[in-house]
This record gives structure tokens, sequence and C-alpha cells, in this order.
């Protein structure tokens, strides 16, 4: 049976900063596939290449040498209004700072990917309070960032990554501001998303997070050094309920 193709495809990419004896190779030559559905976390200490490596599959950077596919279209040759266009119909993207507009509702947040697509009010807003509702704040679509804790913002993020439909999610240390029940609350929204066939790239250093994803891939000065399925993912919200439980036994 042949296999499907790849909603990420990665062939020697390289990305290398300056010039001479001064040049860093931040990447050197790394190559992998991610299939539809999966759930990846990319881990890596400091400087190994981990995050180049999120700039150039979220389109933020063009590599070196080397090339890549999305969705089955070569992006690693394209100018800057077509990396644009992909950026805006095929990616999400969350970061561990929020970048929420601080004058801005929720809503209004959330809704800022389509008013730059041109759709009419009406439908940005009824898209708005779909995806609200499905990270758990619906209720919450006239608050401001101010008025909304750490864990709330995260999740007006994600939302606001949702509304266009990505085919991606791409999470940047998404729970490296949160305390550990509120990461695993992240958590839990992330798999349920994976769950319904959204494919999702995570970047994290905390080795906890990753036990909650599908696959693992290890970088290390520009070298992918591992790249391991996870036998049995940990369900998030068990690790929510002993944690409660540790909690109440205290």
């Amino acid at each position: 049976m042949q296999q499907p193709e790849p909603v990420l495809r990665i062939e020697q990419l390289e990305r290398t900063f300056g010039k001479g004896p001064a040049a860093v190779r931040a990447l050197r030559g790394v190559t992998f596939n991610v299939q539809k559905g999966e759930f990846l976390a990319i881990m890596g200490p400091s400087g190994s290449g981990k995050s180049t490596m999120m700039n150039l599959l979220g389109c933020l950077a063009r590599p070196s040498q080397g090339r890549y596919w999305v969705d089955g279209v070569e992006v690693s040759r394209m100018d800057d209004e077509q990396l644009a266009d992909l950026r805006n119909q095929k990616l999400g993207f969350v970061f561990q700072g929020f970048h929420l507009l601080p004058r801005a509702t929720a809503a209004e947040n959330v809704e800022l990917p389509l008013l730059y697509r041109g759709m009419p009010h009406k439908q940005r807003r009824l898209l708005c309070h779909k995806v609200m509702e499905s990270v758990g704040l619906g209720h919450r679509l006239d608050h401001y960032p101010a008025q909304m804790s750490g864990g709330e913002q995260q999740r007006v993020a994600i939302a606001r990554a949702l509304v266009t439909e990505p085919t991606i999610l791409l999470a940047d240390e998404p729970t490296g501001n949160l305390d550990s029940k509120t990461s695993l609350k992240v958590m839990q929204i992330l798999q349920e998303l994976n769950d319904q066939g959204l494919t999702i790239l995570l970047v994290t250093h905390e080795t906890e997070m990753a036990t909650f994803v599908k696959r693992v891939i290890h970088f290390r000065d520009g070298l992918l050094v591992s790249d391991e399925p996870v036998a049995k993912p940990e369900r998030a919200e068990d690790a929510l309920k002993r944690l409660d439980q540790e909690v109440i036994f205290a």
C-alpha cells in the first residue's frame, strides 16, 4: 500500500547565519517527514537548531540549502508574498508569549487573521464564537487580555491560531509561561485538537510535555540525532486528575 503524501516533507535543510570563519550552521542537512494527523514534539538544548527549524517550517525564514514542502506545495523557493499567503492559508501559530493586542477584546484578537482576509464581520464573529467555544472560552468573548489569566490568554491565542482552519498548528513553547495545572489544560486542548485530525508540531524543552505527544525528535548542534515514536502517549486529562488528587490529599 502506497504511503500517503506527508503534510510536511523536509529534505537536507541547512541554515547558516553569517559568513566566513564566523558563520554559524544552525541546521546541518536535516531530513524528516510529518504525516497528516501526527502530534510531534521537537526537543533539544538551547542552540540545537529546534527554533530555527520551527521558523523555517512556519515560513518565517528561508533555508540556506535544501528543500521542503507544506501540504504538497514546495515552499523553499517562494518569495515573501507567496510565503505570507501560505502562512495565512495553511499554518496556525501559538507562541510562549501570547502576543494578544491589549486594547482588543478576546473576540477581536481571534478575528484578526480573518480581518486580514477581508471576511465580513458576521462571518468572522460566527467562526470566532465556534473556536472560542472549542477552547472553553465562549463566555469570555468581550473580555480584554488584562481581565484574563495566563491560561485563558493562551487559550485565546490557540483560538486565534485555529480560526483560519489551518492544516498544521505550530506551537513554540506554548506552556513555557504557565504553571503545571494550566500547562496540562493547554496540552489537553492540543490533544483534543489532534484527536480531531489536526497535525501539531510542538517545540518544547519540558520533558513532561513531550509525554503527551505521539512522536519526539531531538536536535543537537544543528543535527537531528533521534526520531522515536511514543509507545503510549499519556492523556493530559488523566494527569490533571492525578494532580487534583495530590492537592486534595496533600
